[in-house]
């Protein structure tokens, strides 16, 4: 299973009880201090989709489960192509997007740039909650006060001259995202469209408030069969026996 969301967190948990699976679950790395699993755990990259196409015949592995942030478009790709070559049968385990809801103020753009300049030039605080990456993009948008919550330290936060850092892990209740917005008096939400329960309450604290959402766009959904439960990821694999 390639994890990174907290579809892959809870799918562990799952497998965990089943006596008749034997998973890895494989992150990239990207977090310093990941939550702790149930299953045996890999860190770190493979080398592009070769180097997965690679692992996946040297450990004899029967079925891959990507279930990857949805923004991880290129270990997704890599996963497609890999499998392909390795004739592995994958599939997607994720969330749906968010969709609009009456009362929410949304500007989407298509990337995390275009996030930045949608900010626009009259000053205001951001609350940036689209992860621990990218973070430079808003840099030359200096006019703006930042709040940056991510898991941890984002090596890009010194290019935000006037910024506040919040280290935290989801998920976050609406009373908190309520009381941080009204504390720091956020005129903006930057975030991407990640989908799920985990993080929604910052959009539902926005739309209480009013505030407007910079929402960025996901990419194109990767091309392999998708499901967006639990039961049906376990199902899938199943047929995988």
């Amino acid at each position: 299973m390639l994890g990174g969301a907290s579809e892959a967190s809870a799918l562990a948990r799952r497998i965990a009880d089943d006596p008749e699976v034997e998973a890895i679950l494989s992150l990239a790395g990207a977090t310093a201090n990941p939550a702790p699993a149930p299953i045996p755990l890999r860190i770190g990259g493979f080398g592009g989709a070769a180097g997965l196409a690679a692992y996946l015949a040297r450990e004899r592995i029967d079925a891959v489960i990507d279930a990857t942030h949805p923004f991880a478009s290129r270990m997704s790709a890599n996963a497609v192509a890999a499998c392909r070559a390795a004739d592995t049968p994958l599939v997607v385990f994720t969330r749906p997007p968010w969709t609009r809801e009456p009362g929410d103020r949304w500007v989407e753009v298509a990337t995390v740039e275009d996030a930045a300049e949608a900010l626009g030039a009259k000053p205001r605080t951001a609350f940036l909650t689209q992860g621990r990456l990218q973070l430079a993009a808003f840099a030359r948008m200096a006019q703006h006060r930042y709040i940056v919550r991510a898991i941890d330290r984002p090596a890009e936060i010194d290019a935000l001259p006037f910024c506040k850092l919040i280290l935290a892990r989801g998920p976050f209740s609406f009373a908190d995202e309520l009381e941080l917005m009204k504390r720091e008096r956020i005129d903006a939400l930057v975030t991407k469209n990640s989908g799920g329960r985990a993080t929604y309450a910052k959009i539902e604290a926005a739309r209480a408030l009013g505030i407007e959402v910079v929402m960025v766009r996901r990419p194109p959904a990767p091309e392999a069969p998708t499901v967006f439960s639990l039961d049906e990821a376990m199902a899938w694999i199943r047929t995988r026996r």
